[in-house]
C-alpha cells in the first residue's frame, strides 16, 4: 500500500497568489529543520524558490503569522521552485491579516 499524501484534490490553483519574500523554517520528520524561501502564497498553498530535498507527497510543517502551525504537502518540484498544498484551506480573515503583515507596501495588497 502506498503511503504519503493523497494528492487527488481538485486543482484549486485559481485562488489568488500573493507575492511575498518570506524565509521560514519547515519541520520535516526525516530531515529535521528545512530552510525555505516562500515567494508566493494563497489560501490553498505556497511556492518556494530553490531546491527542496523532498519527494512528491511528503509533509512539512510550517508556522505562519496569524495562522499558526500548519502542514503542507509537496505537490510539484522542478529543481528551481517547488509548490506545496496546505492540509486545509486557510480562513480568509486570518489569511488577509497575514498578507497585510507580510506586504507592508499597500500597492502590493489586493483591494478588499
Amino acid at each position: 500500500m502506498a503511503s504519503g499524501a493523497q494528492l487527488s484534490v481538485t486543482d484549486q490553483r485559481l485562488t489568488t497568489r500573493h507575492p511575498v519574500d518570506l524565509p521560514l523554517i519547515g519541520e520535516h520528520r526525516r530531515l529535521g529543520d528545512v530552510m525555505m524561501h516562500v515567494i508566493n502564497i494563497s489560501t490553498t498553498g505556497f511556492m518556494v524558490k530553490g531546491e527542496v530535498a523532498l519527494q512528491r507527497g511528503e509533509r512539512i510543517t510550517i508556522r505562519l503569522q496569524h495562522i499558526g502551525r500548519i502542514e503542507a504537502f509537496l505537490v510539484w518540484s522542478d529543481g528551481a521552485r517547488a509548490g506545496f498544498q496546505f492540509e486545509r484551506i486557510l480562513r480568509g480573515d486570518d489569511f488577509l491579516m497575514m498578507i497585510k503583515s507580510l506586504q507592508p507596501n499597500p500597492r502590493l495588497q489586493r483591494a478588499r
